[in-house]
Formats: structure tokens, C-alpha cells, sequence
């Protein structure tokens, strides 16, 4: 921030509690807290509330202009509102839905009814499936793996989510559901996520796999009802931090347009990749920057798409396709319009590509998969909106992704705090990669604080 008139303004910003460093950038007098959190995500929110309950002062930081980090609700029109970001609270998610029974939100059910094309056949809701003898035989897979020893799941870590399928007798039609379906899930192709990672969810999830509700209004909500509880004015918006010196008597916090913060801990609940864009002091030890590197983000696209009618007939819409445009749901579902969103989602290397064209191209995309089976669903088309987690610039993808041989080496060396921080996140959660693991990592982190 350089002044104009230096002169008449130094004395305005010294009674400001700023000060003109010689090199002519303002910086401000440093602010004491109890606690910094680094995030106003769904894990800062949840941890700072924990810190108010038990009388503890902090100030939470976000880059963003806007609190909820990837949690982001979009209006699509007058009555429509989507998921960008996080969209599903689960059946088993007890603390997101205690959090939005306590804060009096509504969650309306959000359960699909899956419909598929596969090598051009279109199959309706409840006329598909997998072969008998595969559906009994996963469903024993699920169900052995409640006695599986830690030594049992440290091994199953070590290969991937495709191998353990096929070693089990999964293949042909049966793989290639499985390969649809779960990477929806995961975020990238099922060749790239830890056997243990996959089983682990699948055999502890609700029937739905957790895509059972969602916040009436929009998930965003949360973040709002959230910052009312525990003060506004303690969230920060607008400050990147840039520097933090941690100190035998506590933690220096420098944020990029010139304010100082002052604490005696830190819970920083940023994804890796924006962790890694600190100036640490000291640095952060050689285990935990090895981790930060090697741990990858999910790539997921999401195009939504408002169309005047609801042509798919069915409010509890979605559909896996072995196409470009890799699965479609119905993202306004209950909501009351004649118009309707579905979102095109599409994972890994699909994603890419879609992010890199235009909506026009993307719209033909879309109509190319749908017509066959839907008539000329393009005249219907209002309105389109992409966003592509691969390019957000804090995280590079929508949520962590435990590829073979992470969950048990890489996780540990993240989730351990270092000096005066500790450090949250859904990638450090049991419940990983939904906003319930955020929720969970949050008031973990303020329960060791």
C-alpha cells in the first residue's frame, strides 16, 4: 500500500495503529489473539465456534472475499440454487446434522435414483444393474472388511481401489459400472485411489454412499449461520497470509496487504497446496513438506446447466455415462420452478478437457449424450455456468485424493502440528472429503488447542 501525500497521511495512519516503513509500505501494529485460525472454510468456522464455547479469543483469516471455501452455493436463477463446491451431507454425518438442527437449518433429501448409458443403451432407474453374482460378492467384501486387523488395512493401502476389483472377481460390465460409478466418488480415475480409502467408505456409508441430503437454500448456509454464531467481526476476509515466524513465546502472522497478527497458536485449515505458498519460519519440517508434495486434489468440473423445462421427468435424476459429460444429476431437486439445473460433473483427465473449452462446445457435448435418449434437450437451455476445481488457485482440485500408500504414511505426517500449529482440513478427516470431515478436523484441531 504506498501513500500519496506521505506527509499529511503519516499522521492519519499512525492514529490509525498504522506505520509507514521506510521502503513506503504501510504496515499495520500487530493485533494479539488467544488463536489464529487460517481459513473461513467449513473446518475454520467449526473450529473457531468450538474456541468460543470454551471462552477462547481468536481471528480468523480468509483470502477469499467470501466465507465457506469449497463450499460454494450458486443462484442459477430466481428459485434455483446449486452446488459448485461441497454438495452432500450423509445419513451417518452426525455433526453436520447436529450443527444445522442446533442452528435451525433444514436438510431436504438429496437421494438420486441412478439411470445409465453404457455403450449407447440408455437404462432407466431400477433397470440396471450389476450381475447378481458380483452384488452378492461385494456386499461380503463390505461386509468382512468390520473385522479387517490394522494390519489387514495397512495392506490393502498399498495398492489400488482397480486391482482390489479385479483380484476379487470383478470384470467385464461389472468393472465397468464400478469404474464409472466410484470415480464419480473419488474424484479420478479408480486406477489411482487406495484400495483402503475406497472399501473404507463404501463398507461404513449409508446405502447412498452419503449423497442422502443437503441444506435447504443452499450448503452455504452453514458458513453464514456459523459466522453469526461466533461473531462476524472476528472473521477477516480479504487477507492471504504470506509469512508466519513461530516463536518460543508464540506466532507472528503477516498477511499480504501489510496487517500483523499476533497469537499463541495457529489452526491452519488450508488445502496442502496453499499451505505450501506460506513463507514458513522456521521451515516446516522435510516429512511434512514431502507430504504436502505428494498428495494430490481431486480434479472435478462441474457445469451447471438451467434448462426452462425439467425434461428428465424425474425429480430424483441422475445419471452415470461411460461419455464425455460423465454423470448428470438433478442439482435443483424440490426446489419449487418449472425450470431446473442438472449439472454436468466429470472427473480426472475429463475434466480437463471440458474446463479448457467453450460453453457452446460443452453445450453440444451435453446434447450429443442426451438426445439420443432425451429429444433435442438444447432448445431448453437458458443458461450455463463452469467451474473447474482443478484451476482453483488454493487448493488445485475439490478435495484430497489417497492415492496407494498414502492414507497411512502420508495422512499422519499432515495432520501432526508443528511448533505452535495445528493444522485441519477434510484431507485429515476420517470422513474425508465431504463437508462432515471438515466439520470433524475443525473442532478437532480447537479440542487440542
Amino acid at each position: 500500500m504506498s501513500s500519496r501525500r506521505a506527509f499529511l497521511q503519516q499522521g492519519a495512519l499512525v492514529a490509525a495503529g498504522v506505520l509507514i516503513s521506510p521502503f513506503g509500505f504501510a504496515q499495520a501494529i500487530s493485533e494479539k489473539t488467544k488463536v489464529i485460525v487460517i481459513g473461513a472454510g467449513f473446518s475454520g468456522l467449526a473450529a473457531a465456534k468450538k474456541l468460543k464455547e470454551k471462552g477462547i479469543a481468536f481471528t480468523i483469516l480468509e483470502s477469499q472475499n467470501r466465507i465457506g471455501g469449497r463450499v460454494f452455493s450458486r443462484q442459477m436463477d430466481k428459485d434455483l440454487v446449486v452446488e459448485l463446491g461441497g454438495e452432500w451431507v450423509g445419513e451417518n454425518h452426525t455433526r453436520m446434522r447436529e450443527l444445522c438442527g442446533e442452528l435451525k437449518l433444514d436438510l431436504r433429501d438429496n437421494r438420486m435414483d441412478t439411470h445409465l448409458i453404457y455403450k449407447g443403451a440408455y437404462s432407466p432407474k431400477g433397470k440396471w444393474s450389476v450381475s447378481e453374482n458380483w452384488a452378492q460378492r461385494f456386499k461380503k467384501l463390505k461386509a468382512d472388511f468390520k473385522s479387517f486387523t490394522e494390519a489387514d488395512k495397512q495392506a490393502l493401502d498399498r495398492y489400488d481401489w482397480w486391482h482390489y476389483l479385479v483380484n476379487n472377481g470383478c470384470q467385464g460390465r461389472d468393472l465397468d459400472i464400478h469404474s464409472l460409478l466410484d470415480s464419480t466418488d473419488f474424484g479420478e480415475s479408480i486406477r489411482h485411489v487406495s484400495a483402503f480409502a475406497a472399501l473404507a467408505e463404501y463398507a461404513e456409508s449409508s446405502d447412498k454412499n452419503e449423497m442422502d441430503m443437503k441444506i435447504a437454500g443452499g450448503n452455504g448456509m452453514l458458513a453464514e449461520s456459523l459466522a453469526d454464531n461466533i461473531g462476524r467481526s472476528a472473521i477477516l476476509t480479504g487477507h492471504r497470509v504470506t509469512r508466519i515466524i513461530q516463536e518460543p513465546g508464540g506466532v507472528k502472522v503477516y498477511c499480504d496487504q501489510g496487517k500483523v497478527f499476533e497469537a499463541d497458536k495457529i489452526i491452519c485449515t488450508l488445502p496442502t497446496f496453499a499451505v505450501k505458498m506460506i513463507d514458513w519460519q522456521p521451515g516446516l519440517p522435510d516429512e511434512k513438506v514431502q507430504a504436502l508434495n505428494e498428495l494430490q486434489y481431486a480434479r472435478i468440473n462441474k457445469h451447471a446447466i438451467v434448462f426452462s423445462n425439467r425434461f428428465w421427468k424425474d425429480e430424483a435424476f441422475d445419471m452415470v455415462t461411460d461419455q464425455l459429460p460423465h454423470y448428470f444429476y438433478h442439482a435443483t431437486k424440490g426446489q419449487q420452478s418449472a425450470k431446473g439445473v442438472l449439472i454436468s460433473y466429470s472427473i480426472g483427465d475429463k475434466a480437463d478437457v471440458i474446463a479448457n473449452q467453450s460453453k457452446e462446445w460443452i453445450a453440444d457435448e451435453v446434447q450429443k449424450t442426451l438426445a439420443p435418449h432425451f429429444g433435442d434437450v438444447k432448445q431448453y437451455l437458458e443458461k450455463q455456468e463452469n467451474y473447474h476445481w482443478g484451476e482453483n488457485g488454493y487448493s488445485k482440485g475439490a478435495y484430497a485424493l489417497y492415492r496407494p500408500g498414502q492414507w497411512f504414511n502420508v495422512m499422519p505426517v499432515l495432520k501432526k502440528h508443528f511448533l505452535h500449529t495445528h493444522f485441519a482440513g477434510e484431507h485429515l478427516a476420517d470422513w474425508q472429503g465431504f463437508m462432515e470431515g471438515a466439520i470433524n478436523s475443525g473442532e478437532e484441531a480447537a479440542g487440542e488447542i
